[in-house]
């Protein structure tokens, strides 16, 4: 069986995210949506949360059993090892993406070998979104309901006017 970790942040969860686990779902046999904690980002939603919208989202729009949702911290690439996973999915939105995106996947391969990085193009409707960008907009009143699923839409705007 062939597992690959789909990492991220997802804060929150955008229909970019969903197009790139469907694509890598026609890759790889099971898929572990990888929630991670990044010291560099302060995000909107806790870790349980994220993951819960997730799990959420995932029964709505892929409805199976090959993919698992949890959360991590600490070398991706242990995380990797410990789920006998042989691949790193990743998006690529555009070329300024490439680059860190590269450096990483250096990294991780020279760390372990064994685990490869597959890089995957959104659909060009999602090549521009981002959560911060899905954030931005809905903290300024504009309508997120073409960039995330509905629970999403319902989940940040039920946080954001919590935080007013």
């Amino acid at each position: 069986m062939k597992r690959a970790l789909y990492p991220g942040t997802f804060d929150p969860i955008t229909n970019g995210h969903l197009d790139i686990l469907k694509r890598a779902l026609q890759l790889f046999d099971q898929i572990v949506v990888t929630v991670a904690v990044n010291p560099k980002k302060t995000p909107l939603f806790s870790m349980e949360e994220r993951i819960e919208l997730i799990q959420d989202v995932l029964k709505h729009e892929i409805g199976n059993n090959r993919v698992e949702v949890e959360g991590f911290g600490g070398l991706l690439i242990d995380f990797a090892r410990k789920k006998k996973a042989c691949a790193i999915i990743r998006g690529l939105r555009a070329v300024s993406d490439f680059e860190y995106e590269l450096q990483m996947a250096l990294m991780n391969r020279r760390l372990a070998d064994e685990v490869i990085t597959v890089f995957l193009m959104p659909h060009e409707n999602y090549s521009y979104l981002n959560s911060t960008i899905v954030k931005e907009v809905a903290r300024l009143g504009g309508d997120v309901s073409d960039f995330v699923p509905p629970q999403v839409k319902e989940a940040l705007l039920k946080k954001l006017n919590a935080s007013d």
